[in-house]
């Protein structure tokens, strides 16, 4: 399993770029899954369905099944977020796991840069960031991509992304 990062402030087109990504990767060949961060409190489950009452009963986990997919939601109850590498050890083994968000964490990451968001760009102070793709020239010195050029960041992404046990020798060192 291979993994890399799409980093950047929000309203860059980090979801935007994953959803022309992912089925760019699958239709060759690819099996590719997602981690995304969010920075507030989030549900996947609807109010008043058993699996909610289950998880509002206390449950620590709720596991949701049926013949299209499954789920399983995990309560914090107090505990910290799991990190990164935490959750990359939870996940089926796949070709890609893109990671949206998590920019503070040390893997390898392309910046997603748009100059309408009139924000910094992150690549001067993270070296994890070993590519921009932006709807603007930005000198960087790093690998620079179009935000439409799909096919270019697909490639990049392939070549660049790192397995997941080199990550996490790197990082836990």
């Amino acid at each position: 399993m291979r993994v890399i990062g799409l980093a950047g402030w929000s309203g860059a087109g980090k979801t935007t770029l994953l959803s022309r990504l992912v089925p760019h990767l699958i239709g060759e060949g690819a099996r590719v899954s997602v981690i995304k961060h969010a920075h507030h409190e989030f549900d996947l489950d609807k109010p008043g369905k058993d699996s909610w009452v289950h998880r509002q009963a206390g449950a620590t986990q709720v596991m949701i099944s049926s013949t299209k997919r499954w789920a399983l939601l995990n309560e914090l109850r107090g505990d910290p977020e799991p990190s990164l590498f935490e959750l990359l050890a939870k996940m089926a083994s796949v070709d890609y796991v893109i990671i949206e968000g998590f920019k503070a964490q040390g893997h390898r990451k392309i910046e997603i840069y748009r100059a309408e968001n009139a924000k910094p760009l992150m690549f001067p102070n993270d070296p994890n960031i070993i590519a921009v793709a932006a709807d603007t020239r930005v000198e960087s010195g790093l690998p620079m991509f179009d935000l439409d050029d799909i096919p270019a960041i697909a490639d990049f992404v392939k070549a660049h992304a790192e397995n997941r046990n080199e990550l996490f020798a790197r990082v836990t060192g």
